[in-house]
C-alpha cells in the first residue's frame, strides 16, 4: 500500500485516512515490528521547529498522523490536503479493540496514580481478552532506568505513554532502542478522557472541529497554549509565500 506524505512546517505527515492507519498499525503488530506513533497538534509542529533534539526524534518514527484540525487546514493552505484528522485518542480506543479480539498484551504508562488505576481498571472491565502486563503513572524522571527495566521487562505488544509531548515522545525513543518489538504510542491526555476525568467534547464539536473551543470553555487557563494556532497558521502563510 502507498504511504503518501505530506509535509507541514518540517514535519513530515502520514496521508492515511483512520482506517487505512488502522490497517498499517494492525500490520506492524501482527509481525512484530517495532512501531513509533506520533500524533501531532500544531502545538507540536511549532515546538518542533525550535527545538532540534525533538525535531529529530520526529524524523525518525515511523508514523505522524494529523491530530488537530490546525494540521489538516495548514495543509490545505499549502495545497497539499491532508485526506482527514486522525486523532490519538481514537486510535488508542480502536486499538484497545483489536488488542481484546487479539489478545494482544499492552502496557499504560503516563496520568495521575489514582487515573491511571482506573484506566485499568476500566480496560479489564471493557476489554477481558487484553493481557494487562502493567501500568505506572506519569510521575517518574526520564532517566530513571527502574521505570524503564520495568516496562522492558513486561514486553508488551502495544505501549501506551502518556506523560506530554516532549517528554513521552523522548522516552518512548529510548524505550524502543532497546525493547525487541512493540508499536508505542504517546497519547497525550487520552487516560484522563478516558476515564472522564476531563470530559472529550460533544460529538457537535468534534463534527464542527470545535473540539478546542469546547475544551477552551472548559479549561480557560489552556488560554495560552491556544495561541499557537494563530502563530502556526501565519507561519504556514508564510511558508506558502515562499513557494
Amino acid at each position: 500500500m502507498k504511504n503518501e506524505k505530506v509535509k507541514v512546517l518540517n514535519v513530515t505527515f502520514d496521508n492515511l485516512s483512520h482506517k487505512k492507519f488502522m490497517f498499517q498499525l494492525m500490520k506492524c503488530i501482527k509481525e512484530e515490528k517495532k512501531t513509533f506513533i506520533v500524533t501531532a497538534n500544531p502545538e507540536i509542529v511549532m515546538y518542533a521547529n525550535t527545538n532540534q533534539e525533538y525535531m529529530r526524534i520526529l524524523k525518525q518514527v515511523d508514523y505522524i498522523t494529523a491530530d488537530g484540525i490546525g494540521i489538516v487546514k495548514g495543509s490545505r493552505m499549502l495545497g497539499t490536503p491532508i485526506i482527514e484528522r486522525v486523532t490519538g485518542y481514537d486510535l488508542m480506543l480502536d486499538l484497545f479493540k483489536e488488542a481484546n479480539q487479539m489478545k494482544k498484551k499492552v502496557y499504560l504508562l503516563g496520568a495521575k496514580q489514582e487515573v491511571i488505576e482506573a484506566v485499568a481498571k476500566k480496560l479489564e472491565k471493557e476489554y477481558p481478552g487484553i493481557d494487562l502486563a502493567g501500568y505506572h503513572n506519569g510521575y517518574f524522571d526520564l532517566t530513571d532506568k527502574a521505570i524503564m527495566n520495568k516496562v522492558l521487562g513486561a514486553e508488551p505488544d502495544l505501549l501506551f505513554v502518556g506523560i506530554g509531548f516532549p517528554r513521552q515522545e523522548k522516552w518512548i525513543q529510548q524505550y524502543l532502542e532497546q525493547a525487541d518489538k512493540g508499536l508505542a504510542m504517546g497519547v497525550g491526555g487520552a487516560f484522563d478522557a478516558y476515564t472522564g476525568v476531563v470530559k472529550r467534547a460533544p460529538a457537535i464539536f468534534i463534527k464542527l472541529n470545535l473540539e478546542w473551543f469546547y475544551r477552551l470553555m472548559k479549561q480557560p487557563s489552556r488560554f495560552k497554549r491556544m495561541l499557537v494556532l494563530p502563530k502556526f497558521l501565519i507561519a504556514v502563510r508564510k511558508e506558502k509565500k515562499k513557494g
